[in-house]
């Protein structure tokens, strides 16, 4: 039995930090030995403000391509992710499995239990930021590629900082709702939109200064890795911290703690209503577990509300309306862009509605948003029900193991569905609302090959739940998958020799054919619908072999 809740934070959150920071040493490998083989001038050619947008220093050699592209996006996405899950699952996780009251049954405040939480979260995120600076040092050193004047450890420490930002509002929402959705859902939205907000902003004239507004300028936007450390943007960040910290605390010492046994779902609602009352009981069954399926879908409404509303509004209907108040900047920007490296970020024109929108919601927005989705309940659908102590009375009932992997898969489909469907209606409105005039056939194509591609990933996290029996590394090793595939479509694209390669990952299959202005290919769609349908069978005999985890 570990003796403090910093020592047990520690040991339950340590692999999936190990995991993230060394699949980015891997990163780093294979994408400086990428672009040592390539054209650089590819990059170096491209004007300023697409540089800037970009986030590529001016004279970018290979190493500085490398951190700039992989630590700056791959990186800083994953270590603030991490911190996220950390900060989320500080107050919030506990609640949701129902740990908490047992937590504050022994002689601990509440207080001492969030300062150990947070000092859990610190320090994994300090190890998490020193692997991959070292892993920025040694890569170029194995590889005989020279760094010149480039600020690694400052870079680090800028990805460190930032990352930390975002677990502690994380932390602050889950001390303040005890909503687990809730607290990953606001904070990975706000990460999210602030990360394409500063990319995007700059394009608009006048609207420059706004990118002032959004944490994400202060992690990148004085270059630390050309210009070092910018302690006045991390005094920023730190700021913010230290507020959210504040606010962490207060919430959790004034609020009433939720018991989870006692939560009241969207369905207990309707049932209590007399005008829906017998709809949804037809719908949900019995009292007994006769539908599986409608109550995992229920235990993740939250989180599924916030996605597709972010997908619809923000990522479908809005960007319509953008694009034509950019539309002459983006002419510009598509014909300094060769080829190949809008390969690299799901290809298209950018100039026209239908390159925009696969670039900017497609490309990355739309997996993300679905993978999100689909992997927290792949990943909880058996593990989850073990950490909770509840496998055991689900399998006293007269239902089947098999029975429950497929309705809990059924309700992952059904969830992946919505967030799909949602992104295809807000960019069909945005279209239409701006006068675009792009195919409403073609973006349900885009939309169902981003379904599938995230579902690919939700079944992955489900076979790893039904084998292992353990959320956290069904959680982190399915996003790692997932990031690497898609740096693997993404990078050997890049290089005419290692091309071929890029079939071996799924998201090969989500964009390489254009959706958007070819419509479906129908081809792709079954290795997708393949691959998940095979991957939701295996998790069948897996968790049927398992002893259940007491």
């Amino acid at each position: 039995m570990l003796a403090t809740v910093f020592t047990k934070a520690t040991r339950d959150r340590w692999l999936g930090v190990a995991i993230g920071a060394g699949l980015l040493a891997l990163w780093m490998l294979m994408a400086m030995a990428v672009y040592r083989d390539i054209d650089l001038s590819l990059y170096t050619n491209l004007p300023e403000a697409i540089r800037g947008v970009m986030g590529i220093p001016d004279g970018a050699d290979v190493a500085t391509l490398a951190y700039s592209v992989l630590f700056g996006f791959a990186g800083s996405l994953t270590l603030a992710g991490l911190a996220v899950s950390m900060g989320t699952g500080s107050i919030a996780g506990e609640e949701r499995n129902g740990t908490l009251g047992l937590l504050l049954g022994n002689p601990k405040s509440r207080t001492y239990v969030l300062v150990s939480k947070a000092a859990s979260m610190v320090l994994l995120t300090v190890l998490g930021s020193l692997v991959v600076w070292g892993a920025g040092l040694a890569t170029p050193a194995i590889l005989s590629v020279d760094i010149g004047n480039s600020h690694v450890g400052a870079f680090a420490l800028h990805m460190m900082v930032n990352a930390l930002f975002y677990g502690f509002l994380a932390m602050a929402v889950g001390a303040w709702t005890g909503n687990a959705s809730l607290s990953s859902g606001i904070s990975a939205g706000v990460m999210v939109i602030s990360y394409f907000a500063v990319g995007l902003l700059p394009l608009v004239q006048g609207l420059e200064d706004l990118v002032k507004v959004f944490p994400w300028y202060y992690f990148d936007g004085s270059q630390p890795l050309v210009n070092g450390v910018s302690w006045g943007h991390m005094a920023v960040l730190v700021g913010g911290i230290v507020f959210f910290a504040a606010a962490a605390l207060v919430g959790v010492n004034r609020r009433d703690l939720r018991n989870n046994v006692s939560r009241v779902t969207v369905l207990d609602r309707l049932r209590a209503n007399p005008t829906t009352q017998k709809i949804v009981e037809r719908l949900a069954g019995s009292a007994r577990v006769s539908r599986i399926s409608i109550k995992t879908a229920s235990d993740h409404q939250g989180l599924l509300i916030i996605v597709a509303y972010v997908m619809f509004l923000v990522m479908g209907l809005l960007l319509g309306p953008m694009y034509n108040a950019i539309d002459d900047v983006l002419a510009d920007f598509s014909a300094s862009m060769p080829d190949n490296l809008l390969a690299m970020f799901g290809g298209g024109d950018i100039s026209t509605p239908e390159g925009w929108y696969q670039i900017e919601t497609f490309s990355l927005m739309v997996p993300i948003a679905i993978i999100v989705v689909t992997v927290v309940i792949g990943a909880r659908a058996v593990a989850g029900e073990e950490a909770r102590r509840t496998m055991d009375l689900l399998l006293a009932n007269p239902v089947s193991r098999a029975k429950i992997v497929l309705e809990k898969a059924a309700a992952m489909i059904v969830h992946a569905a919505v967030v799909g469907f949602a992104t295809f209606a807000g960019v069909a409105l945005g279209s239409v609302i701006s006068g675009l005039g792009m195919d409403t056939g073609n973006i349900a194509a885009a939309s169902l090959l981003g379904t599938l591609l995230g579902l690919v990933f939700g079944a992955l996290s489900l076979v790893l739940s039904a084998a292992t029996g353990r959320v956290r590394l069904a959680v982190y090793a399915t996003i790692g998958v997932a990031l690497t595939f898609y740096l693997v479509n993404s990078l050997l694209q890049l290089s005419e020799r290692l091309a071929g390669w890029a079939k071996w990952s799924p998201n090969y299959y989500y964009l390489t054919s254009d959706p958007l202005v070819n419509g479906m290919h129908w081809g792709h769609a079954a290795v997708l619908a393949a691959l998940v349908a095979g991957l939701i069978l295996l998790a069948i005999p897996l968790f049927q072999r398992r002893d259940v985890r007491g």
